[in-house]
């Protein structure tokens, strides 16, 4: 088993510790009679987000370049035979998903290339199932599977015209005649995208493999610049080491993928260099200077560059050849890649659910603290009314009716907090709304179909970035104004009534204006430089517009879920505690009433409250308990994974 392997599923081991020490804590939640709306909304994220946790990593090369045998390297060579085709020449015509989704059989979900003269992106598509063409695939028969795998390589010859509706022939490229055939015909992938529905054991625990068609369809092919490649959590850039750094690898690095976290240059078909007539020594220093070209070229450390074999590593796996798989320097690669890529991802993980769980646990703590002090302070009134009289009791009744009165005008006052609360909920989906947003896109594809220049194109597109910031603008401000008026309530229940609460939970749309910021340098990446774009550019560039629309309704629609969750809960702690203070308020009343009426002795009522205080107490300590076994789950393993990285 490779290093990477072991990682993944030790991570995997990871998450469903996580999960069941989050149930645990859950059900003591429940019993201890803490739960709520809000925070059964927060576990239900929690778990949603352990459960359906991905870590994908995008393999991107020029076609021939060992690409297809690399992932049969790392992650298929335990089934002792190569499972995605590789072969000289292109075996992989369209972008290429490998996943598993339980919820449908091992299949083939291919979505047909002409889709793409329609106003939609790979992503819009996902959710139209009768669009795509299903093949089932048969896990049973490896050869079966390799001949399923090789729909992704089916090409078909359309006329120029054809391909440039698509967006797949410029006439400006210089080797454009060059894809022509004796009819003037060319050739493209019969299928836009490929999603492998494969139960796979790294699949189902939630890695999804992303393999690209090759460097043209980087720039050709929006869902890969646009969402796969920038959202993948490693991208393996894959070289020859024979012909080392080309051109349009150099673009498609500086353009796509130079930037971001585990980011790494695989020099491959380093089997190429062995020579018999060559001393190992000199075939060291020759892969030594190609890896240090390499890494000159693309700006890299020395140690970012991974020389290797993918083709000897497979077949150093298969036959059992520790001495081939060591030769073919495979396992360097992987365990670069798990002591990056696993930690890092665990990491990000990890600060979400800490900071979910130190928030709900400081209210539960806080909700059972106030109940706490509420029976010591009834234990407190009782205990004094030992052997005193009639009068004394009465006066005790009227303070806790004034102390009642006064948090009911508290409570009045509050009604009109809530009033405003909703009139500012309201407001921060006016300006964040999907409907907006929809307008938005309209205005913009009418303004793109009207222009016929490149000036009138990139301002119909600049415009509506600047719209979709305005409003992303306009509901932050929103929600800071609901973020101060909570803070001021709270302080004012804390202060005036002793309620034990913090500040209220905090909420920010920069994140979602950062990715807004991401995918417009995207586009401009892509369209900026160019004067005047070619008719084949304008379709290539409507093309990016669909997907580009796309992604921002994706961000909308995540802030849009983000914002409805965080104004279910800013106002929970509050409302929990002023439930408990109404509640103890009403308890402390009925119990003076019942000793002022001797309809129950003093003794029993101090007896009950003594051995309510007791419970209260076990229930602190056993959440407690628990909350501290849930973080340690969260934080320890991280620990002993980054020891053994």
């Amino acid at each position: 088993m490779s290093e990477l392997v072991q990682r993944f599923q030790e991570y995997s081991s990871w998450r469903n510790g996580v999960l069941a020490s989050l149930e645990r804590y859950r059900a003591c939640v429940g019993a201890s009679d803490l739960a709520d709306a809000a925070s059964d909304q927060r576990f239900a994220r929690l778990q949603t987000r352990l459960i359906d946790d991905k870590l994908s990593i995008a393999f991107v090369a020029e076609f021939s370049r060992g690409k297809s045998e690399l992932i049969n390297a790392i992650f298929f060579a335990d089934y002792g035979q190569r499972i995605l085709p590789s072969s000289a020449g292109r075996t992989t015509m369209c972008p290429t998903e490998l996943l598993y989704d339980e919820t449908f059989p091992p299949s083939i979900r291919l979505l047909p290339i002409e889709t793409r003269a329609e106003a939609a992106s790979t992503s819009d598509f996902k959710d139209q199932s009768h669009v795509w063409t299903v093949l089932p695939l048969d896990i049973s028969s490896g050869e079966g599977m390799l001949e399923a795998f090789k729909q992704v390589s089916l090409t078909k010859r359309v006329s120029v015209e054809e391909a440039k509706r698509y967006g797949l022939y410029q006439e400006d490229d210089p080797d454009a005649s060059l894809s022509l055939d004796q009819n003037g015909m060319v050739e493209i992938s019969q299928w836009r995208h490929a999603i492998v529905n494969f139960p796979h054991p790294l699949l189902k625990q939630g890695l999804v493999i992303i393999d690209t068609p090759g460097l043209n369809a980087i720039g050709t092919e929006p869902e890969l610049t646009l969402n796969l490649i920038p959202n993948a959590h490693a991208v393996l850039f894959i070289l020859a080491a024979d012909t080392g750094v080309t051109k349009s690898d150099i673009d498609v690095w500086r353009d796509h993928i130079g930037s971001g976290p585990a980011r790494m240059v695989v020099l491959n078909k380093i089997d190429s260099m062995w020579d018999e007539l060559r001393s190992a020594g000199e075939i060291e220093q020759q892969i030594a200077r190609q890896v240090d070209t390499v890494a000159q070229t693309l700006g890299l450390a020395g140690d970012q560059v991974f020389p290797i074999s993918a083709q000897k590593g497979l077949v150093g796996k298969v036959n059992h050849d520790p001495a081939l798989l060591a030769k073919s320097r495979l396992p360097q690669l992987e365990s670069a890649l798990s002591a990056e890529l696993i930690p890092s991802k665990q990491e990000i993980v990890r600060e979400q659910l800490l900071t979910d769980l130190n928030e709900m646990a400081a209210a539960k703590q806080a909700l059972l603290a106030s109940r706490s002090r509420n029976v010591v302070e009834q234990l407190v009134e009782l205990k004094s009314l030992r052997g005193k009289n009639q009068n004394i009791i009465e006066h005790m009744m009227k303070r806790v009716d004034l102390e009642k009165k006064d948090f009911d005008s508290s409570l009045l006052k509050l009604q009109g907090t809530r009033a405003v609360f909703t009139r500012l909920s309201t407001e921060v989906f006016t300006s964040l709304g999907m409907d907006i947003l929809k307008e938005d896109i309209a205005l913009t594809r009418e303004a793109m179909e009207k222009s016929r220049f490149s000036t009138g194109l990139r301002a119909a597109v600049r415009e509506f970035f600047a719209r979709i910031r305005n409003n992303i603008f306009a509901s932050g401000r929103k929600t800071e104004e609901i973020s101060e008026m909570m803070t001021i309530m709270y302080r004012k229940f804390s202060t005036e009534h002793g309620l034990a609460l913090s500040a209220p939970m905090p909420f920010s749309l920069d994140k979602y204006l950062k990715e807004i910021e991401l995918i417009e340098g995207v586009y401009h990446k892509q369209f900026g430089t160019a004067a005047i774009l070619t008719t084949p550019q304008v379709v290539l560039m409507t093309k990016f517009f669909d997907s580009i629309a796309s992604r921002v309704r994706q961000s909308f629609l995540q802030a849009n879920r983000d914002v409805e969750a965080w104004l279910k809960v800013v106002m929970a702690p509050l409302e929990a505690q002023i439930w408990e203070h109404k509640a103890q308020l009403k308890k402390r009343r009925q119990s003076i009433e019942r000793i002022h009426m001797a309809t129950e002795s003093l003794e029993e009522k101090v007896e009950a409250l003594e051995q309510m205080q007791a419970d209260l107490d076990t229930r602190k300590k056993t959440l407690s308990l628990l909350e501290s076994e849930l973080r340690g789950a969260i934080v320890a393993e991280l620990a002993v994974l980054k020891a053994a990285a």
